[in-house]
């Protein structure tokens, strides 16, 4: 109905302060909405993606997440994951039980652990399992062409699913990848003939406050770069595990992402023994207030 109003809140992911992170919108109270329209709301804001917090229909979940691109619904997403947690204990939608939400979404039920100060809490999501997949030769030669030029690091590039699918690169230098050209048109060919969302790079660092810069370009999507991505952080932290299962990182890592696009997004990615990755972070709360959708 026209004069029907929801709870809406925008946020800022993986960061503490407002324009540092990876915007977010979160819905609540549009139990009725069909699909036709969470996705016309979902286009009209523009962002990467706007989710929708609804009552649960599994036993035991908090909550149900459905997540939408400008252009499309998705099982699951990172930032959208951990925004949305915020938003459901910030407005009161639920309460945690033993430090932990139980997030119902198409990837299935992902706990969602809770740490630190309620006013600002840090959330961790635990992400769907990744899987490293046997590349094509003509797509991995399409990959080393984007890479032309650059130094590789130490593990091989490499295509890896897991609730989202990428490719992931590492450098050899951190400067090298923060001061990188990616070609978006040569980014978004690979992802349309390969069904992925483009490429993500990493390069390890000196950095006291983290240990891998990352980029993120997911032209299969249409966005030039993320400023921060959950989801591709989790399958670099889950390639770096069991590729290197004694390295220095294969228990997790912080990552900064962002800096490029004149953002400053932390996110800290966690590898537990048994190989579950999760990944975490703060949110800054912009807006909270209510909108009408027709």
């Amino acid at each position: 109905m026209p004069n029907e109003t929801c709870h809406y809140l925008q946020l800022d992911v993986f960061a503490k302060q407002a324009g540092r992170g990876n915007p977010l919108g979160v819905v609540l109270g549009a139990d009725d909405w069909p699909s036709e329209r969470m996705q016309g709301f979902a286009t009209w804001t523009n962002l990467v993606e706007t989710t929708f917090v609804l009552p649960p229909s599994e036993p035991g979940a908090s909550y149900r997440l459905r997540t939408f691109t400008p252009g499309k619904e998705i099982a699951f997403a990172g930032h959208p994951s951990i925004g949305s947690a915020f938003a459901a204990l910030h407005s009161g939608f639920c309460v945690a039980h033993d430090g932990q939400l139980i997030q119902q979404c198409d990837a299935g039920l992902l706990p969602i652990a809770i740490d630190g100060e309620p006013q600002c809490p840090m959330l961790s999501v635990a992400v769907p399992a990744a899987h490293i997949e046997l590349a094509c030769h003509s797509d991995m030669l399409a990959v080393e062409q984007l890479l032309d030029g650059l130094t590789l690091g130490a593990l091989p590039p490499g295509l890896v699913s897991g609730g989202r699918r990428w490719w992931l690169a590492e450098l050899a230098d951190e400067h090298q990848l923060r001061a990188w050209n990616a070609p978006f048109a040569g980014i978004a060919a690979l992802a349309k003939r390969s069904n992925t969302l483009g490429l993500c790079l990493f390069a390890r660092s000196h950095d006291p406050a983290f240990e891998l810069v990352v980029r993120a370009f997911p032209a299969g999507a249409g966005i030039v770069e993320d400023p921060a991505s959950g989801a591709a952080n989790a399958l670099i932290a889950a390639y770096i595990a069991q590729l290197e299962p004694h390295g220095a990182l294969s228990r997790g890592y912080r990552a900064s992402q962002g800096r490029e696009m004149g953002r400053d997004a932390m996110l800290s990615l966690r590898v537990q023994g048994n190989g579950q990755v999760w990944v975490g972070g703060h949110c800054a709360l912009v807006i909270d207030g209510t909108l009408a959708w027709p």
